[in-house]
């Protein structure tokens, strides 16, 4: 079953076909640690590492790096507002996000950050400069020669040179009013660091090109981020790191998440409607909200749905009920010899449910629609695997529940976590067989009465014709 891609460069689907497999490379694109993280950054940080992880299930082997552009307007602004260093606001905020992937489980194997890179921005830049894509102003800033690039615009489909406008200030040392700029020259107060053109600061959109090629060379297999990036920031990424490796395509696929709304908008600062990530996963907890943000396909807009996170809870405590279940009870299963046709209907839906999911995420990671049969398989359980007896049955679902949860990462304490019965397990599996016991000599108020207890303890037994199976609510 072959991967299929949305490139956005191309605007159509592509089949996966990395330039060295089974290994992937991608880049991310991270925060400017200026405030504090929220539901939006969660959802595009959250989709990627689903991507990986569903990669690494098929047999490839992800590097994924995702920078943090720890220099950059909006922090200087933010610590003028605040009135302290620029620093300060950076290490704050990045705590903040750091706890976020933390809580969601999410795992970035190299987390560069921009002022740790500025002797190799420099040098890209003046490789820029010396292969004629890029020019020195009189004020000591650098920027990229759009014109120089033809294929600029190409990604986004929204660049038009004629109708752009730029401020005064700014047209009085580019060559086009549309250049951007690759080293900022530096003003009064503000962080700077030594550079052949004078003191400075790395622009924006270099400093992406710069941290990707480090560590993943010069072409990249997947390259994502916001769909708010695609212009400028990718755009300009995209043409100068083209320009600077003489390479096409610099990026083999696209690929942005759209928009977390509420109400149908865009969170955004102007209208008040940011929801922090800290108070999103105090309400619902990180199990639910990742398994939320997962609910829709990531090129359609996820709208905050308190109903929605509902439906999530409620699966993330199904998938749990059910997956306790299982590897409870097949610690205690004798090996299936014969399948009756219900066993072998059984195990075809098991199949059903298991080739539908791999079909929706091999297509263009589909979360949306995989997630509707993860539903499904907590469903047939309750219906059906439940009252089967078939070590066949249990294992296959156990085998669903293992590669959902490598994407999902909801399970992890429960199925790959070494299991040993303990001292409270073993006296319920006791307290089990004399209620049992009691029930075969119809002594049913006794055995009654020990059903209440235990579902007063949180402990549910649930009775069948031959047997007795318990499990702990709310696990």
């Amino acid at each position: 079953m072959s991967i299929r891609v949305h490139n956005t460069l191309s605007r159509r689907l592509e089949v996966l076909q990395p330039a060295n497999p089974p290994l992937v490379t991608m880049y991310v694109c991270g925060p400017t640690p200026y405030d504090y993280t929220h539901i939006g950054h969660a959802r595009t940080f959250t989709v990627f590492d689903a991507i990986k992880r569903y990669l690494n299930l098929r047999g490839y082997s992800v590097f994924h790096v995702q920078n943090i552009t720890d220099i950059d307007d909006k922090i200087i602004n933010r610590a003028r507002e605040e009135g302290r260093g620029w620093e300060e606001v950076v290490e704050e905020y990045t705590r903040d996000y750091m706890g976020m992937l933390e809580a969601l489980k999410i795992r970035v194997d190299v987390h560069p950050r921009v002022t740790a890179h500025i002797r190799d921005i420099i040098e890209f830049i003046q490789g820029l400069i010396d292969r004629g894509y890029a020019y020195v102003a009189e004020s000591g800033s650098v920027y990229f020669d759009v014109d120089r690039y033809p294929d600029y615009g190409r990604l986004s489909g929204s660049f038009s040179r004629e109708s752009w406008r730029q401020e005064e200030e700014f047209l009085r040392e580019k060559r086009s009013p549309y250049d951007f700029a690759l080293w900022k020259a530096a003003k009064p107060g503000e962080p700077s660091w030594d550079s052949p053109w004078g003191r400075g600061r790395p622009g924006w959109h270099i400093e992406c090109s710069v941290m990707s090629s480090r560590y993943l060379g010069s072409t990249i297999d997947l390259h994502g981020g916001g769909i708010d990036l695609v212009f400028p920031h990718h755009e300009n990424e995209r043409a100068q790191s083209e320009a600077y490796f003489n390479v096409k395509p610099w990026v083999r696929y696209w690929v942005h998440v759209s928009y977390l709304t509420i109400g149908g908008e865009k969170m955004s600062k102007s209208l008040g409607n940011i929801i922090p990530f800290k108070e999103a996963s105090a309400r619902w907890g990180p199990g639910p909200l990742r398994l939320w943000l997962l609910s829709a396909h990531y090129r359609s807009n996820l709208d905050y749905s308190e109903q929605g996170l509902e439906q999530a809870r409620r699966l993330y405590e199904r998938l749990r009920d059910v997956a306790s279940r299982v590897t409870r009870r097949l610690e205690r299963s004798e090996p299936t010899h014969y399948l009756d046709s219900r066993g072998l209907e059984l195990l075809k839906a098991l199949r059903t449910i298991h080739t539908s999911w791999h079909e929706s995420l091999s297509d263009d990671f589909n979360f949306g629609s995989a997630m509707r049969w993860v539903w499904e398989l907590t469903n047939i359980y309750y219906r059906d695997v439940e009252a089967s007896e078939s070590q066949a049955v249990l294992l296959y679902t156990y085998r669903l529940l293992y590669e959902f949860n490598k994407v999902y990462a909801v399970l992890d304490d429960i199925l790959e976590a070494p299991r040993t019965l303990g001292l409270e397990d073993r006296l319920l599996e006791l307290i089990v067989e004399v209620r049992s016991e009691l029930r075969a000599r119809r002594m049913y108020d006794l055995s009654d009465a020990i059903r209440d207890r235990l579902s007063r303890m949180g402990i549910k037994l649930i009775d069948y014709r031959d047997r007795t199976e318990w499990v702990k609510e709310g696990v």
